[in-house]
């Protein structure tokens, strides 16, 4: 069967590792080879686009139960290891408990302990990216500013967010039952809550990096808890 996401597969040696990146990225955005290709010790490396980014199709306004069936589906049922920055490690969270994936260890990157697509203004959104006034709501002008960059097709981004928003992020209805590593940068507002994520947790970690939301995931010391925490 087809993978119904777009998925690159690096070869190697071992247990494979699943990468999922944030909102209005793209897989080789976020895990670059130039970062990533030796970061691992040689381990096969699959770096997955979300549905309405990178070279994946969208899937409407589909809620987080049907996205996770597609990265469960592109994934497949072997066994691997799940690194997932941003909105990926929003979906890393839930995925971790799909029946149709095989997880054994998780490593989460500026994840928030809250839902912000709730809080889009989605009108405003639509009519924003359609060539209408910029929200005046701050959150939803910078969804719009992200969903507008080039590259991105943010009519489609805005319908993600939307169903994503329908099954709101609740992590303490269910919880990774695997060992969790919890990064978050030192200047990261949005990762500021993962002291109390940890604590929901039976085995997690929480480790601090230097830089903000966007700089922490590029931040060698991510790399290598990365890579230590995956190799226990």
């Amino acid at each position: 069967m087809n993978s119904p996401l777009s998925l690159t597969r690096t070869p190697g040696s071992g247990r494979p590792v699943v990468f999922l990146h944030g909102l209005a990225s793209s897989g080789v955005q976020d895990w670059p080879d130039a970062e990533w290709a030796t970061a691992l010790d040689g381990r096969p490396r699959l770096v997955l686009d979300l549905p309405a980014h990178g070279d994946s199709p969208a899937l409407g306004t589909a809620p987080t139960a049907a996205v996770l069936d597609a990265l469960a589906a592109t994934i497949g049922d072997e066994e691997v290891d799940l690194v997932g920055y941003s909105l990926g490690a929003r979906l890393a969270w839930d995925l971790a408990q799909h029946r149709g994936v095989s997880v054994r260890r998780l490593v989460l990157g500026g994840l928030s302990a809250g839902e912000p697509f709730a809080l889009v203004d989605l009108t405003a959104a639509r009519a924003a990216v359609a060539g209408g006034p910029a929200p005046t709501d701050p959150l939803t002008g910078m969804i719009v500013q992200m969903a507008a960059m080039p590259g991105n097709r943010p009519v489609e981004l805005l319908d993600l967010i939307e169903g994503l928003a329908a099954e709101p992020f609740a992590p303490e209805a269910g919880v990774p039952s695997q060992p969790v590593l919890l990064i978050g940068g030192a200047d990261d507002a949005m990762a500021a809550g993962i002291d109390g994520l940890a604590a929901l947790l039976p085995h997690a970690r929480v480790h601090r990096v230097p830089g903000d939301h966007l700089a922490a995931l590029h931040d060698p010391a991510f790399r290598t808890a990365a890579r230590d925490f995956l190799a226990d």
